[in-house]
Formats: structure tokens, sequence, C-alpha cells
């Protein structure tokens, strides 16, 4: 009688190696790769050994939290608060403050809006309308009239201001950008001639000239009996400067599209304008979205520049509020703080962009 053959069970798979995988495998595969970046691994570690200890001790171990300047002999530690006592001059600067309840609605306004627009649940219409409404608003809201008391643009400052700035300078100097990368690849001469001159005659010059051009000599050419306020000149400046720089991202863009969608499109009846709109500017758009992300953070740490000509954003408030002689001495700790929320903010809309370049086609539509 034969024996019977039993069913071949295959053992359990074994687990891979540690060294292929977890964080022994991630160490070596990126820290000690090769004998030079080990080398600068082990560098980078002792510098680390020699920085970090001294600035958690300035920063945590024998920071002085609450209090008042007594409290800070600017020997020990850092003085944090320093940055509760100005918080409110470099979050608003010199705004009333018995009207603070006005920019702090616009903020709340603006956050509402910003959150709207980052969850990508509105859709673009809502969006659309959104926008312009929530300037209306703001403005309303910060600069009085129409039965509000009017508060002087002197008074606008810190955080405030710089996001004014950045905001409407992103969502006015995009399209615009937009505008005059199509206009300089336009058949009609006139048109096309306009545009370059005008993207490297802004490209040519730094934004400090622009901003000085706009705040000092643009005053000088205006009609005797037409003012315009040094802020919103400063605005139209920095909407140039950006304007040209964008141009010529989606300019870069708009040239990867290859010939033969543009001769598909108009093959099945689509006029020129609906071929440039439908087919080319979304592609071109996602081609350039991380240089277009990229342009739009430069735009908001530029906004530190208008301190140039007089207007005092949210570093420029900080650098101000460390002159008080009784906080003298502690502008370290007010750079400190708005590097802090530049950083977060900055990388916040870096975030965004990532998430607007995985989001699918069917997002776009």
């Amino acid at each position: 009688m034969s024996t019977p053959i039993k069913a071949f069970i295959p053992d359990p798979p074994s687990p891979p190696p540690a060294a292929a995988i977890g964080v022994v495998h991630w160490l070596r595969e990126n820290l000690f790769s090769n004998w030079f970046n080990s080398l600068l691994t082990i560098a980078s570690l002792l510098l680390l050994a020699k920085a970090v200890p001294p600035l958690v001790s300035w920063a945590l171990v024998n920071a002085v939290l609450t209090g008042g300047p007594e409290l800070c002999d600017g020997t020990s530690g850092a003085c944090w608060s320093f940055i509760g006592a100005k918080a409110r001059v470099m979050l608003i600067g010199t705004y009333p403050a018995e009207l603070e309840w006005r920019p702090l609605a616009a903020g709340v306004l603006f956050a509402g809006v910003v959150a709207a627009t980052v969850s990508g649940r509105c859709k673009k219409r809502v969006l659309t309308a959104a926008w312009p409404l929530l300037f209306v608003a703001a403005l309303w809201l910060i600069g009085g009239g129409a039965g509000l008391e009017p508060v002087d643009q002197s008074m606008w400052g810190g955080l405030m201001l710089s996001l004014g700035l950045a905001a409407v300078g992103i969502l006015l100097s995009v399209p615009f950008g937009i505008l005059l990368a199509l206009g300089r690849q336009s058949k009609m001469t006139g048109i096309s001639s306009l545009c370059v001159g005008f993207i490297e005659l802004i490209r040519g010059v730094p934004l400090i000239t622009i901003l000085f051009m706009a705040s000092v000599m643009m005053p000088l050419f205006l009609p005797i009996n037409l003012q315009i306020n040094n802020l919103l000149r400063v605005q139209v400046g920095i909407i140039l400067f950006s304007s040209a720089y964008i141009a010529e991202v989606v300019r870069g863009g708009l040239q990867a599209i290859p010939r033969g969608q543009i001769d598909a499109a108009k093959a099945l009846g689509l006029s020129s304008w609906m071929v440039t709109l439908f087919v080319v500017l979304p592609q071109a758009l996602r081609h350039v979205l991380p240089s277009l992300i990229g342009r739009c953070i430069a735009l908001f740490k530029d906004t530190s520049l208008v301190i140039i000509v007089g207007l005092l954003d949210f570093l420029g408030m900080a650098k101000a509020a460390s002159q008080d002689q009784v906080w003298l001495g502690h502008e370290v700790e007010g750079y400190v703080f708005c590097a802090v929320v530049y950083w977060v903010i900055c990388f916040g809309m870096s975030r965004y962009g990532r998430s607007l370049e995985k989001r699918g086609p069917k997002h776009n539509n």
C-alpha cells in the first residue's frame, strides 16, 4: 500500500533583514552611504552637539516667558515676555486700540476664505466671488468710511499690512502676469513688443528701485489735484514687479505644450482664444505650478522691503518695537518671532502648492 502524498505547504515568508528596511536602512541610504557622506554626517552631529545645547538653554531653559522688563537682564536667556508685550504692535501696527476689533474681524474673514480655498471643497465660482468681496469688506473694516470711523493709512502696519500687500499682490499679479505671457507670444507685433518691453524693463531693476519710484518719483508726475496715497503706490509697484517675473514663469509653461495639441484643437473647430483658454493655458499652469508658488512665496517675503519707503510692515514693526526704551536690547527675540511667523506662512503656502500638484485633473474642472 503506497503512502499518501501530503500537500505542499510553503513556509511563511521571512521578514526582510533589518539592514534593508526601517531606520537602519534609511540611515545607511541617506547618511552613511559612502565615506564622504559619513564624514559629513559625523561633522554635522558634532556641530549640532556644540550649537544646540546653548540655543535650547537660551530659548527655553533660561527664558523669561512672562513679566515685565525688569525680569530680563539680557544675559541669561530669551525675554519672550517682550513678544507678549509688543504683540499688538507687531500684528496691527499703531491702529487705535479702541478700534482694534475691526482688523480682528478682517483677519477672521481672511482666515475663513483662506481655509475655504485650501480645503478645495468650495466651488471655483464661489471663491472667485469670495476673494473680491473679502478685500472690499477688509478695506471697509480697516480703513473705515460708510458708517465706520476713518483710520488713516499711516496707522496701518504689522503683520496685517504684510498679509494685505501679499494677498492683493498675488491675486492681481498672477492674472496680469498670465496676460503678459500670452501677449509676449502674440503674433501681433505691437502687443508682443509692448509686453516684451515691459517685462524686460521691470526685470532689469531691483524691487527697491521700483518702490522708490512709486513712493517718491510718481507724485512728481501726477497732476496737482490728483493725490494717491503712498500705500496704494507701493502696492502697484509690487504688483508690476511680481507680474513681470510671473509672466516669464508662465511663458516657460506655454512653450512646453506640444504643437500637435494646438493643431488638433484647431482641427476640431476651436477658435484661437478657446484653444488658449481651454487647452493650452490649463496645461501650462500645471507645468509651472511649483515655480508659480515659489514666486508667490517670494512676493510675500519681498513685502518686508516696504520699510525702505516708510511703511512699517511686520518686520518693520518688530524693529520699531525693539527701540522702546523700556524694552531696549530685545530685538533678537522680535526677529526670531518674525522668522517663525514668516516660516509658518511660507511653509503653509508651499504645502498648499504641493496639494495642488497632487490633485487630479477632475479637480481642475
